[in-house]
């Protein structure tokens, strides 16, 4: 019974949560002389009302996807790591120059070199967090938050300098990866194969930390690690363990912009999809498997900024005032696990002891 109760507390909360964050953004709406049910309504068609439309948002989730894995499983170590854009800025850099250098080589060639350079770059960014925190004790929410402005600061560095294209003259850009090399489209759709990535992704960070000794033994020392150090678990392999799977995850979604979507990296690459990450890490609870469909969801948030400007009269960022207001609204939610009396276990009191009578 105490299982159920507390999913089904997972559950409730972050829908709670989302339901607020609603109401909230309607008084925003309101507020600037919009019809907030006009503006639900515009949401929803830009999101799901079509196949046409979905698609647009499919392709929004995947990198969301990928890069919440960044957040959700360092979570399960009891990390708070929030490198995302980082990770996925330098993913991309490192999968522009892999495919700039393989470029002579078979298309499926070029794009696993693609894959393996983001993954490794993403994931050696983030492990230099987990190594700061083992090593140094250095906090990894501060460490991994300023490592995002290095990341971007070398993203604009290179697009500008070393690896920039003489011909992009108004959009400092790298050199186009060629047409051949990248990743195409679903049959039949306008979804690239990074929405698969990201479903594989999602599902294999379950299996590892729900199904394998090591995802036990990174919950138990998220858990308690006095507990796992005296257990004899090695602490510091699962934490740069988990921090390079974490980053590689969000490396394979910078891959996955640069090699579906931009052909090249410049400051697009920057789009915020790794900060977007970190609220689908939040709401879906840190599973993975929830991450997915909470992506989805984010996506075509995200999808909808356009119509909002067109039918509304909104600017285009009134979709990141939504997302700030879930944004906050889910943290303040993590307070009230526990709380309420619903979702406790009912405490069942022992049968008193019968009393023994001496014979004498």
């Amino acid at each position: 019974m105490l299982t159920h109760r507390k999913t089904l507390e997972s559950i409730c909360i972050p829908i709670g949560a989302l339901v607020f964050s609603l109401i909230l953004f309607g008084a925003f709406c309101a507020a600037v002389g919009a019809n907030p049910f006009g503006v639900y309504a515009s949401i929803w068609k830009a999101a799901f009302g079509s196949w046409s439309t979905f698609q647009n948002t499919l392709i929004r989730a995947s990198p969301l996807m990928l890069s919440a894995l960044c957040t959700a499983l360092p979570a399960r170590l009891g990390l708070v790591i929030i490198g995302n854009e980082g990770a996925l800025v330098v993913g991309g850099l490192g999968a522009v120059a892999a495919g700039l250098a393989l470029s002579t080589a078979p298309p499926t060639v070029v794009q696993i070199g693609m894959a393996l350079a983001g993954m490794l770059a993403g994931g050696l960014w983030i492990g230099a967090v987990g190594a700061l925190r083992h090593y140094r004790a250095v906090n990894e929410t501060i460490s991994s938050l300023l490592m995002n402005y290095i990341a971007i600061a070398l993203l604009n560095h290179l697009v500008g300098g070393p690896m920039r294209d003489p011909s992009s003259l108004n959009k400092p850009s790298t050199y186009p990866i060629a047409e051949i090399n990248m990743l195409g489209s679903i049959p039949g759709t306008r979804i690239h194969y990074g929405l698969i990535y990201g479903l594989i992704a999602c599902a294999i960070a379950y299996f590892l930390i729900q199904r394998t000794t090591f995802g036990f033994a990174a919950r138990t020392a998220g858990g308690n690690i006095r507990a796992a150090r005296i257990a004899g678990l090695p602490v510091g392999k699962l934490t740069m363990a988990i921090c390079f799977l974490a980053g590689s995850c969000a490396g394979l979604a910078g891959m996955v912009e640069v090699a579906a979507v931009h052909g090249r990296a410049n400051e697009s690459l920057n789009a915020n999809y790794g900060y977007g990450g970190i609220l689908v890490a939040f709401i879906a609870r840190h599973n993975p498997l929830a991450a997915a469909l909470v992506s989805i969801m984010l996506g075509g948030i995200l999808a909808s900024g356009g119509i909002l400007q067109r039918s509304h009269n909104l600017p285009d960022a009134t979709v990141l005032v939504f997302q700030g207001l879930v944004f906050l609204v889910v943290l303040f939610s993590e307070s009230l696990y526990g709380k309420f009396a619903i979702f406790k276990e009912p405490i069942v009191k022992a049968p008193p002891t019968p009393a023994v009578t001496a014979v004498v």
